[in-house]
């Protein structure tokens, strides 16, 4: 595997709070995509206090991270704390509506990795709770809210760089680097499927740049095409949906990244407007440069490169910071929240149909 493999977003959140204005906690540390929320968050200026594991191991190199955590004797001691006002999580996803639950009850709102649900019954029980408890659910969607490359194309989209936008098209190939995953990755009843998992990041994308509310899913394909050894993953999965505004929409989710390659994957995204086109390389460019985030615009007036890498500010984290105090929903909706996960569980449900 070479250089580069961990690919991280090095840009800087907005600041948008003193130290000891905001306190957040971490409880549970299963996926490692804890490490991006817990880095938005203290660049945006919350202070981290307790931080809460099962396992020694992962609390340890947690703790080496972040030495300012405090490390509570159980899940409990931080739902009880005063101080905490968010609680970060990346659990096995079977467990992190559940985990939500307990939190929004404890009068607290919750900040969980995705895909935030592996069933939809489970998405109703936390709406359930959401409307009782007037809690937030915000869910990571890491692929864009913390890439230099995708933050910037929504921005330009909304500036009306491209004009309307007709079509996303996703591809994210992921490492699958088995011998590294737990026993959980490989059991589909704790990850829910590849289009559930993986395939809510690429959904979360379509309903952001195609400025959409809802979609219908045209077609839905799930498989375990070479890992015969672990009949529990899904290692291919694709989607096609058409949004509420007309819109098409395509994904590609795999865990085919070649060894050669300087990135976990080589993801993509090609947006398709009425006055231009973007291509966003969120993680390499092949061949060129790794790591790397570089966005490509070609409208009526230029083409253009543009090389994001470092230069996003992720004002998401800053503004879900505010959404927690001000109890305001500026960062995401939690319609949107709830709707990319909502339909990527029913393109699932739509492929497991039919197997």
């Amino acid at each position: 595997m070479k250089d580069g493999a961990n690919y991280a977003p090095v840009g800087q959140s907005v600041k948008v709070v003193e130290p000891n204005e905001f306190y957040f906690s971490v409880a549970y540390l299963d996926h490692g995509h804890i490490n991006g929320q817990t880095n938005g968050l203290l660049q945006a200026g919350a202070t981290l206090k307790y931080v809460y594991d099962t396992d020694e191991q992962r609390l340890a190199a947690f703790c080496e991270k972040y030495p300012q955590a405090i490390v509570a004797d159980s899940f409990e001691q931080i739902l009880q704390d005063s101080d905490t006002q968010l609680v970060a999580s990346a659990a096995i996803p079977y467990l992190r509506a559940e985990i939500g639950i307990k939190v929004m009850q404890s009068g607290k709102d919750y900040f969980t990795d995705k895909s935030p649900f592996t069933s939809l019954e489970q998405l109703e029980k936390v709406k359930q709770v959401v409307a009782e408890t007037k809690r937030i659910y915000a869910v990571y969607y890491a692929e864009r809210l913390h890439n230099e490359a995708a933050w910037q194309a929504g921005e330009l989209i909304k500036q009306g760089a491209i004009g309307k936008v007709l079509q996303v098209i996703n591809l994210a190939p992921h490492r699958l680097a088995k011998a590294t995953r737990p026993d959980w990755f490989f059991d589909k009843n704790c990850y829910g499927g590849i289009l559930t998992d993986i395939g809510s990041h690429q959904v979360e994308q379509f309903l952001t740049y195609a400025c959409i509310e809802d979609a219908t899913i045209n077609f839905a394909r799930a498989s375990n095409m070479n890992n015969q050894d672990k009949p529990g993953l899904e290692d291919f999965g694709e989607i096609s949906m058409t949004g509420d505004n007309g819109a098409s929409f395509y994904t590609r989710v795999d865990w085919f990244t070649p060894e050669g390659q300087a990135t976990w994957g080589d993801g993509r995204t090609f947006i398709i407007g009425t006055e231009g086109n973007i291509e966003c390389r969120k993680y390499n460019d092949v061949s060129r440069q790794a790591p790397a985030s570089k966005l490509f615009l070609t409208n009526n007036e230029k083409e253009q490169e543009i090389d994001c890498f470092g230069k996003s500010a992720f004002p998401y984290f800053g503004q879900l910071i505010l959404d927690v105090i001000n109890r305001t929903e500026n960062a995401m909706t939690q319609a949107h929240t709830f709707k990319a996960a909502e339909l990527s569980m029913q393109a699932q449900a739509l492929a497991d149909s039919a197997k």
